[in-house]
């Protein structure tokens, strides 16, 4: 055994024994129970990160512990290849996206393979192959045949450069993320999926998820976002030459009718008719209507952005009291939701409110607070504590009678006095009454649009024909492959361009016809890939029996940056293939764990002239305190003092780590057990290079123990071989043993509770326990007390570094593995049952109590664990510190506290 710990040499004999055993190629075994663990695949950007490495770690001790507890533990990888990143990096270096893919893919697999990951890779699979994105295809046309797909005109970002669409993230303040061009809203056809259609289902099943984080639930309860209210019209006789337009209702949803007798204005969207309409006379209107529509459609901008609007010079009718109400153009209203307008009720809403301020639109109180009942009363009465608090309470303007549910109906003639759930009632009738309206529920979930007009994409199996319109490519086609030749110029999408492409045959009548080429948006490639990794990849099925046996999938981990769509589309699509008969189960993800980010400090500056300059570590100069805490940093080359702040590690902010060098300086072990030690798995983990090399330290220790004690380690294990041994052990190595179970007990818990750096840190309280153990390094003499006395020892040091090997194997599997085999305990760590505290270890033979005189601590004293109160009364009077402080006074009273504690009372 080589006296140095060397990483490499170790890490790479270990994989090459994991290779050639196929070690983690596994298949269904029903006489096994199974452990399906997933991490999230990742995108083939170059280089694995940070982020990856501790997610796939924590994956990989989860299938390591299971599989050497006794499961049947499937752990696979593949590759979310295709999207907009690879046609960004084809023009910016001239390549096909598929070879830029595809040697990211081979670099970034021989980075996974030197961590050491327990991974399948018999079922590896990249979104890019044709034969997986076959089935992709294939589902859609099952879709379309069911309904749940369909084709309908969309309203898109298209930059006019390009010529191409851009998604909302590449919308920067009007215009083109690269070529600075205003953006278009244009209107273009697209398919849609309806997972609108499984709105209520998808909903209801979060209650069945109890391994999800709660906050997970909650975004996606959100985000489908159920509403029960009212849907209801403002008739108006407003007409262009087609005659009344939207027959003569503009209707609204909300689910706070009992405000509507406060409506002051309407609102509607840039695209709705009656702004178009409106803005054929009215130059103003047409220039704000066209800026609206060059305006960001994210929500997260929708609800940050500035309101802006402009009157239409058009009114409707209040479909209650008659009165006109005008209707507005609003920057804040979306098309694509609801109707594309809403009514506007400032005392009640907040985004109203501020409009109408800004606007000075009237501002028309109807529900009155019931503290501000209270408080009226008070004011009127003269009693000044109350008028103080009326006075108070009203500075608060609108937010007084802001989200008052639990209030009642005040200038609202009839309703006057009903609380939120009758005023919606009867308001509902009344409405229902004049044909206007009806209760209803609504979701903020709409259909999921998944037509990309870009290239690197899996291609949408439709054929367009002159004749026959859009046409299905039949199954026996399939799949549409795209070509991987193409390089994007920036000019739109090269399968426009492409003849050998664009050019076909319609499968209907035979006639020269054109293929689509919009290719689907990616989240589709990532709703199923899990269900394909659980099947035998044929070639003839999307997936097969196997896939019911591995799913659901018993641990999903990711970021929680996917915590909406991509879990939501992966819940839709298995719900899909499930009523298609392809599957039996309902939900794919059962447990899911949301890790943390990695964080590490950046340094930067802000120059004269504005933006932000970002500096490597070792470019600069800090000051450190006592605690290696940072004081202070500036730059080495100038002095030049930086800012500095713990931030998500970035390429752009200087402050990543590269894993290929952290591998190549310390080992994957090393990587590996710093990144479960030093955070828990849903925590943010601060990186710390000091823990870093904390973390070498401690496996270089536990290497040299293992070389310092083999000798003792070997002998102790034929001494555990005939059982004997340990029951001769001395009061001081019992100890020991019961210290080293006691760690695993909790461990074991803590491992249950996925506490992975509660784990790692019990490994090092193992080996600071077994370091303590008297080992003399020295032939066993002649006398019977003393071989019984070391060969105890020795069998102690053999279970308990047996243990810690175990323990730790999950989190560092290549010196778990080399030291298994070099000490003897077998060939494969892997094999060995998880280790489980035994209660004979657990038993104290004595017990140890602090020993107090009239209440003070002056000692302690041991008795037997079996000592009765009595006996403990007894000995602890006699003992000698006891009698110290007694000071020849007799015992008027001792007090015994079990386990802790004896009192003495003189």
């Amino acid at each position: 055994m080589q006296d140095k710990y060397t990483p490499a040499e170790i890490e790479s004999a270990a994989q090459q024994h994991w290779d050639s055993t196929q070690a983690f190629e596994v298949s269904r075994d029903d006489s096994l129970p199974k452990y399906y663990c997933l991490s999230m695949f990742p995108y083939p950007s170059g280089k694995l990160h940070m982020g990856h490495v501790r997610n796939y770690t924590i994956g990989d001790v989860l299938s390591r512990s299971h599989k050497m507890r006794g499961y049947n533990v499937l752990q696979p990888m593949g590759w979310d290849a295709f999207g907009l990143p690879a046609e960004n990096a084809a023009i910016k270096n001239g390549v096909p996206p598929a070879k830029w893919t595809r040697e990211n893919i081979a670099y970034m697999k021989k980075q996974l393979k030197s961590l050491g990951f327990a991974i399948d890779w018999s079922r590896e699979l990249a979104t890019c192959d044709a034969s997986y994105y076959k089935w992709n295809q294939w589902l859609f046309l099952r879709m379309l045949e069911k309904g749940i797909a369909y084709k309908k005109t969309q309203v898109v970002n298209w930059d006019p450069v390009d010529q191409t669409v851009l998604a909302n993230e590449q919308v920067i303040d009007g215009r083109g993320w690269r070529t600075g061009a205003v953006v278009e809203k244009r209107e273009i056809p697209g398919y849609y999926l309806g997972i609108t259609q499984y709105a209520e289902e998808l909903l209801g099943d979060l209650d069945e998820l109890t391994g999800w984080p709660e906050r997970v639930k909650l975004m996606q309860a959100n985000w489908i976002g159920k509403s029960i209210g009212v849907r209801f019209a403002f008739p108006h006789e407003i007409s262009d030459e087609s005659g009344l337009i939207g027959d003569g209702k503009l209707w609204v949803f909300t689910t706070r009718a009992d405000t509507i007798m406060g409506v002051t204005f309407c609102a509607v969207a840039a695209e709705h008719p009656l702004a178009t309409h409106a803005a054929k006379n009215n130059p103003e209107l047409a220039a704000f209507i066209d800026k609206c529509k060059h305006g960001s459609v994210m929500e997260a901008d929708m609800a940050t952005m500035e309101k802006e609007g402009l009157p239409t010079g058009l009114f409707v009718t209040h479909p209650l009291t008659g009165k006109q109400v005008e209707v507005w153009v609003g920057n804040y209203v979306l098309m694509s939701y609801g109707d594309g307008a809403v009514m506007g009720v400032p005392a009640h809403d907040e985004r109203d409110f501020a409009f109408a301020k800004k606007y000075g639109i009237a501002i028309e109180q109807v529900i009155q607070h019931p503290l501000r009942t209270i408080l009226d009363a008070g004011h009127k009465s003269g009693d000044e504590a109350a008028d103080r608090a009326f006075t108070e309470f009203d500075l608060a303007g609108w937010k007084s009678w802001y989200d008052t549910k639990d209030g009642t109906c005040i200038n609202s003639g009839k309703y006057d006095g009903l609380t939120y759930g009758p005023a919606v009632d009867a308001v509902a009738s009344d409405l229902t009454a004049l044909g206007l309206g009806e209760k209803k529920v609504q979701w903020r979930l709409r259909d999921w649009g998944i037509s990309r007009q870009r290239y690197w994409g899996c291609p949408i199996p439709i054929i367009h024909c002159d004749d026959c319109g859009s046409v299905p490519v039949p199954d026996d086609q399939l799949p549409v492959v795209l070509p991987e030749d193409c390089v994007p110029d920036g000019s739109g999408n090269p399968l426009n361009k492409l003849e050998s492409f664009l050019a076909c045959n319609c499968p209907k009548c035979g006639k020269p016809a054109r293929r689509e080429t919009d290719t689907m948006d990616t989240f589709v490639d990532s709703s199923w890939y899990y269900a394909r990794y659980a099947s035998t990849f044929s070639d003839k099925a999307m997936v097969d029996a196997e896939t019911n046996y591995w799913m659901t999938v018993d641990q999903y981990i990711g970021g929680i940056e996917h915590a909406i769509l991509h879990l939501l589309y992966s819940r839709f699509w298995t719900k899909v293939m499930r009523d298609l008969g392809l599957v039996t189960y309902r939900e794919p993800f059962s447990h899911l764990l949301t890790q943390g980010m990695v964080l590490k400090t950046a340094f930067s500056h802000k120059p004269e002239g504005g933006g932000k300059n970002y500096y490597w570590e070792d470019e600069v100069e800090i000051e450190r305190g006592p605690q290696g805490q940072i004081l202070g940093a500036k730059l080495k080359k100038d002095g030049t003092p930086l800012d500095f702040e713990m931030t998500t590690m970035s390429k752009s902010k200087n402050n990543g780590v590269d894993p290929q060098s952290l591998i190549e300086q310390y080992g994957a072990d090393t990587a590996r057990f710093f990144m479960m030690f030093a955070a828990p798995p849903e925590q943010t983990l601060e990186w710390s290079d000091a823990g870093v090399e904390g973390s070498y330290r401690f496996l270089r220790r536990v290497w040299k123990f293992a070389c310092d004690q083999k000798s003792v380690i070997e002998s102790g294990l034929s001494h555990l071989a005939n059982g004997a041994a340990l029951q001769a052990a001395a009061p001081e190595i019992k100890s020991v043993r019961r210290e080293i179970h006691l760690l695993l007990k909790q461990a074991n818990y803590d491992l249950s509770k996925q506490q992975f750096n509660t784990v790692a840190s019990a490994t090092m309280k193992m080996l600071n326990t077994l370091e303590r153990m008297p080992l003399a390094a020295r032939e066993v003499g002649t006398s019977q007390d003393v071989a019984e006395t070391f060969a105890a020892a020795y069998a102690v040091a053999a279970e308990g570094f047996g243990i810690l090997l175990r323990v730790l194997s999950p989190i560092t599997p290549h010196i778990a593995h080399a030291l298994w085999r070099e000490l003897g305990y077998g060939d494969d760590i892997l094999h060995a049952a998880w280790p489980e505290p035994q209660e004979d270890a657990l038993i104290q033979d004595e017990v140890e109590l602090v020993l107090q005189v009239l209440g003070k601590t002056r000692g302690s004293i041991k008795v037997p664990a079996s000592a009765d109160k009595a006996a403990i009364e007894a000995a602890a009077v006699a003992s000698e510190v006891a009698q110290k402080f007694m000071e020849g006074k007799p015992a008027k009273k001792v007090i015994v506290v079990p386990g802790r504690l004896v009192n003495i009372v003189c």
